[in-house]
């Protein structure tokens, strides 16, 4: 790479940086309220799920993949119906890792079910490949030869997140007779099979796409041979770092102990890897390969505040798949499973049990209702309502102010289901 290029690169990532640094600049300064609701939400657990065993697997081009298991706490894996349990494998989106489901997967290993995660090549632990190799195709056989090692009987529930949402289905193109004798649940989680654009829902998330499509490669280079010069400048900027993470992936106040999480898996991701995968993107079209998944139960849940994946890509996933139940969760963004855990956690395990209940009455995709359901997270609403109170309760305390707080309206379940 010449010099020139190089100090290009590094000029428009400044300007990039500047151009978001002005426009969030006035909310990060203004809304301390926001920070209140932050720390309402702490709950001081643990934000990392140690697995039962790791492996390495080997994908077809020799990448080596970081692979995690979790063994259920309790059961046999046998369940109400007496059959047995699916192996529920779990993908991540694009500049996430493993780390992102670790609410489902201590939920579900709680609720009897054995988890599979791993980190997609080039993000996490996982090996990088060439180039070429960074492909939604690719990803399919990647997450094939992890089924191979780390479930190769037994029935599966498939889960995917974004881009790990396109890499189970493109699944069902590269093996789609697994998909049909063994995937009995198919959770698709802000995700899109393609066929129109993505990161359409603002201003924020086109910019973003853009800076990585233009200056990707150049200022990848630049970090590449000096991660030093990265790390600076994220350290010189921690606060809006943050701020920007949390303004692109959620739509509702999370404990900052979450946001730290989401930073360093997006911030941690090889600026390589990134702009190497932004054009599989573009040529990216799985509606034909959603054909293998017709027969499964299906999830599909997506956040209305999306900017990556906006509701439109997950309606096209339900008209393609009869059956397909729909939540749409209000005041939610594109990482909706540390957003609201509890709220995907439920639908999960509701998912579970419509699978088992197919299998055991042997009931036809097509006889299936579809529900579609627009819902909103009281729970959240009230744990963030009480948070604040018991901290201005606490300030009045220190302060000598014994006044009781204002009596507050109860919040009620927002609900609106609509059958086709």
């Amino acid at each position: 790479m010449s010099s020139s290029s190089s100090r290009n690169g590094l000029i428009g990532l400044g300007i990039g940086l500047g151009v978001a640094g002005a426009a969030a600049a006035a909310g990060f300064v203004a809304d301390r309220t926001h920070r209140r609701r932050q720390d309402a939400l702490e709950t001081g657990a643990s934000l990392v799920e140690v697995p039962s065993r790791e492996l390495v697997v080997e994908a077809t081009d020799g990448v080596a993949l970081h692979v995690e298991i979790d063994e259920p706490k309790s059961g046999d894996g046998i369940d109400e119906l007496g059959l047995p349990r699916p192996t529920v494998v779990m993908s991540h989106g694009y500049c996430l890792t493993s780390e992102c489901w670790v609410f489902q997967r201590r939920y579900l290993r709680w609720a009897g079910y054995r988890v599979v995660v791993w980190d997609q090549r080039g993000h996490g632990r996982s090996g990088r490949g060439g180039p070429s190799s960074y492909t939604i195709a690719q990803l399919g056989e990647d997450l094939n030869s992890v089924i191979e090692a780390a479930a190769p009987d037994g029935p599966l529930a498939l889960v995917g997140h974004s881009m790990g949402g396109m890499t189970t289905m493109a699944l069902g193109a590269t093996d789609p007779d697994l998909v049909r004798e063994r995937v009995v649940a198919f959770g698709a989680i802000s995700t899109s099979a393609g066929g129109m654009p993505l990161a359409s829902g603002g201003l924020a998330a086109s910019a973003g796409r853009l800076l990585l499509e233009r200056l990707g490669p150049q200022v990848a280079g630049v970090f590449e041979h000096r991660p030093d010069l990265l790390k600076g400048l994220l350290s010189a900027n921690s606060d809006l770092a943050e701020f920007l993470v949390e303004r692109y992936s959620f739509a509702s106040p999370v404990p900052r102990s979450v946001v730290l999480l989401a930073s360093k898996m997006l911030l941690g991701t090889n600026l390589t890897v990134m702009s190497s995968f932004t054009p599989a993107f573009d040529d990216y079209d799985q509606t034909g390969g959603l054909v293998a998944f017709d027969g499964c139960e299906t999830l599909v849940f997506n956040g209305e505040h999306d900017i990556l994946t906006p509701p439109e890509h997950s309606a096209a996933i339900v008209r393609a798949l009869p059956g397909a139940q729909h939540v749409i969760v209000r005041d939610a963004g594109h990482v909706i499973m540390l957003e609201h855990p509890d709220l995907l956690n439920q639908q999960l395990h509701a998912l579970m049990d419509r699978a088992a209940k197919r299998e055991d009455e042997h009931m036809p995709a097509d006889l299936v209702p579809r529900v579609r359901q627009v819902v909103t997270d009281v729970d959240k609403k009230r744990r963030i309502e009480r948070g604040l109170v018991r901290m201005d309760t606490a300030a009045d305390s220190m302060s000598g102010n014994q006044n009781q707080p204002a009596a507050r309206s109860r919040p009620t379940q927002e609900r609106r289901r609509e059958a086709s």
